[in-house]
């Protein structure tokens, strides 16, 4: 079936993590809670990596839910950070390469936020990260958790707010890719390219400079929009001729699957 199918049948979630990278629920339990909800389609979109979708893709089979291959790649933009989906992915040599070229950057980069914690009297351990990371990815939750359980920080958004922010003291540029890149990364193995959360980009000239890249689709519905940001994605993707697509961003249970503004 295709994505453009899929978007008009409804009951879907397009942007979903697992433990392959920063989220809580292994791919076969986001699957299960979304069969739980009535949930047809889910998408995971694990950030640079592609290692949770073929547990994800078997449970789908089992419970009758389509899962869509997919990932979410960093990129960046003058100086913004710029998230590219990509839907019915296909791996192949190239992608695979620069996936493990931007995981093997994810682990250097924690390495490095690690001793600026340190440099803070805050000491954790790259095990102490693991604990939280499991297998798969280590990303600054994990980070900011093991912080938390140590007892430095009360709580991980202050450790975001005061630390991990851009600019403030344990922040550190994770090794990323040009949009233009991921693009091609995503066309290459046979997939459709989406504009993440425009929202987050803060800037919407950015975000028509950026759709002239030969993006597929914009992600028009996310938890972090409101109801006038859904409007003025809507009209953008129609002023461009682009899919338009939707997902919660589900990270753990603060965050609410299959839930992201849209009205079925």
């Amino acid at each position: 079936m295709q994505l453009e199918q899929i978007l008009k049948i409804g009951n879907f979630d397009l942007h979903i993590h697992t433990t392959a990278s920063d989220g809580v629920y292994t791919p076969s339990d986001i699957v299960q809670k979304a069969y739980g909800l009535g949930l047809k389609t889910i998408a995971i979109t694990d950030h640079d990596t592609m290692s949770g979708v073929k547990e994800a893709v078997e449970a789908g089979k089992e419970l009758g839910i389509k899962v869509i291959p997919g990932v979410e790649l960093s990129a960046k933009h003058k100086g913004k950070s710029v998230d590219v989906l990509g839907y019915n992915i296909f791996e192949n040599m190239e992608l695979n390469e620069i996936l493990v070229q931007l995981n093997e950057g994810r682990e250097a980069r924690a390495l490095r936020i690690i001793n600026k914690f340190k440099e803070l009297n805050m000491s954790i351990t790259i095990e102490d990260v693991r604990e939280f990371s499991g297998e798969g990815n280590i990303g600054r939750p994990h980070i900011a958790k093991a912080i938390v359980k140590n007892g430095f920080v009360s709580d991980i958004q202050t450790v975001f707010d005061k630390y991990l922010a851009d600019g403030k003291p344990a922040a550190i540029d994770k090794l990323i890719i040009k949009p233009q890149k991921a693009i091609e990364l995503i066309h290459n193995a046979g997939g459709l390219a989406v504009l993440a959360h425009p929202v987050l980009i803060g800037d919407d000239d950015l975000v028509r400079e950026l759709l002239d890249l030969n993006f597929d689709g914009i992600e028009v519905w996310h938890r972090k929009q409101d109801k006038e940001d859904n409007k003025r994605y809507k009209k953008i993707a129609e002023e461009f001729g682009l899919l338009m697509t939707g997902g919660s961003d589900f990270h753990n249970d603060e965050h609410s699957l299959g839930q992201f503004g849209i009205d079925w």
